[in-house]
């Protein structure tokens, strides 16, 4: 059997889907691309999309709820200088792309924009392959989906009679997209996406206590074997017992340890958002201005990489098509560069890294993460634990947020503990982490060697769209955080 280059078999699937049924050619792709172009124009596009999603939900031992869904359409998009136009249709037909390619033609003209010239034909842009163009949502029937829910819940209530109340969810999505771009460029991706999470309460003493676990990625239902779900259920229960046994957390400035995996949120959103190319091309962020220069401690490398096999951040193609990259943001404590999409690097004078993301074919593209970490350091977590005096250590964070243009955060932690004299004396309950994410950087004083990425299920908001982010790091000191606690 010969098979195609990953690329062409994308292209040709998506063409399946998207164009063919339709009675959609390329002729038609560049028709609509030569009417936005007769206006003077620096970019366009065309962003078609077909998604389909299912979702399972268990409580009480009872399978409850099911939901099963399809949305499928094109965006289709103009931009001169900073201007964009931009008009989506759930219809995919000839008459539809082409009222929404008339309707961006409309942009006004502007000084620094140029007229595009649309080729007769379409190229194939380079991307990857990251992961299988699985359909995940058939890779167990139903019945199988169910019994995996089951199981879940059973093996929560076996771990520990306090646990009183266990919920489970299970999602399947497979999205296929095609970009094609004014200057002729082809791209097109199959995105499988999977996820599993538990939830449970524990009861002692009339006190009621939440854990959660989980993960996913790009892959089939398979991957939730019985490992994966007994390490997704210890996580969820040893965090409801260990918050029953919490202390009222102390508050004021301390030195701060943050656990590996998950806790890289805090890095994501009090960081990474201020690392976005629009914030810093408008100067609202607290970045703004400053490659070149120190942003943060010695040994501090940040990456956002769009490349990992497999993770829920990764890409083959953004959307815009282009390639994904590891892009290192920060060096040693040194600041690189920042996340780029098509429209902010061309005004930027510097090249997209891969990062334009949207969250259906009804949104615009803009600069967004994918999986953002930090490199690991030459410290044991051991050592890290054993060097605080008085303070706290946190391995788990529920919510926060983040002021991008002053980079000042709060995080609340959904499982803490105290620690005195380099010994972990016992839980805490009620920690918030306040701060500044730049000035933050500067306070890392060890970095661990324990570099681990999340377990699949992170979702980036932004600007009212949510997409499938990565986050990760090692366990980190940093001093003189300020903690607001209730003790």
């Amino acid at each position: 059997m010969i098979s195609r280059e990953p690329t062409i078999e994308r292209l040709a699937l998506a063409q399946s889907l998207l164009l063919d049924p339709y009675n959609l050619s390329e002729a038609t792709l560049s028709q609509a691309l030569r009417l936005i172009s007769e206006h003077r124009i620096d970019d366009a596009d065309l962003y078609f999309q077909t998604t389909r999603h299912e979702g399972w939900s268990l409580e009480e031992g009872i399978v409850k709820s099911g939901s099963f869904s399809i949305d499928q359409g094109v965006g289709v998009r103009a931009v001169a200088g900073e201007k964009t136009a931009f008009a989506y249709s759930d219809d995919i037909s000839e008459a539809a792309l082409l009222d929404a390619a008339r309707t961006v033609r409309t942009i006004a003209a502007s000084g620094q924009s140029r007229r595009v010239k649309v080729p007769a034909s379409g190229t194939a842009a380079a991307s990857r392959a990251l992961y299988a163009p699985t359909d995940p949502i058939g890779t167990l029937d139903s019945a199988q989906k169910v019994a995996l829910l089951e199981k879940v819940e059973q093996r929560a209530r076996a771990r520990d009679p306090r646990i009183v109340q266990v919920m489970a969810g299970l999602a399947a999505e497979h999205d296929v997209v095609m970009v094609a771009r004014a200057d002729g460029t082809r791209a097109a991706d199959v995105r499988p996406l999977v996820r599993l999470s538990v939830t449970v309460i524990a009861e002692s003493n009339g006190r009621r206590e939440v854990g959660t676990g989980g993960g996913g990625g790009r892959f089939g239902l398979g991957y939730f074997q019985d490992d994966v779900i007994d390490r997704y259920v210890d996580q969820a229960v040893n965090a409801a017992l260990t918050n029953l046994e919490a202390r009222p957390a102390p508050a004021g400035e301390m030195t701060v340890v943050l656990g590996p995996g998950w806790p890289g949120i805090l890095l994501h959103e009090a960081i990474g958002h201020g690392l976005e190319g629009d914030f810093n091309r408008k100067g609202s962020s607290a970045f703004a201005g400053r490659v070149g220069q120190r942003v943060a401690a010695k040994g501090v490398t940040v990456l956002d990489d769009g490349t990992l096999p497999d993770r829920r951040g990764s890409l083959n193609v953004d959307d815009e098509g282009c390639a994904t990259q590891r892009t290192v943001l920060i060096e040693d404590g040194i600041l690189r560069g920042y996340i780029q999409d098509a429209l902010n690097a061309r005004l930027m004078k510097v090249k997209s890294t891969g990062n334009g993301r949207r969250e259906s074919y009804a949104h615009l593209p803009m600069p967004r993460m994918t999986n953002t970490y930090m490199l690991a350091g030459d410290k044991s977590r051991d050592e890290i634990v054993a060097s605080i005096k008085k303070g706290l250590y946190a391995t788990n964070f529920g919510g926060g947020q983040v002021d991008i243009t002053s980079g000042k955060f709060v995080f609340s932690a959904s499982e803490a503990y105290w620690v005195e004299n380099g010994k972990i004396l016992y839980p805490v309950k009620g920690a918030t982490l306040i701060g500044n994410g730049p000035d933050a950087l500067t306070r890392v004083s060890m970095i661990g060697n324990d570099l681990q990425l999340d377990s699949g299920v992170g979702t980036c908001g932004k600007e009212g769209q949510s997409v499938p982010v990565g986050v990760g790091q090692p366990t980190l000191r940093i001093d003189g955080l300020t903690v607001g606690g209730t003790a």
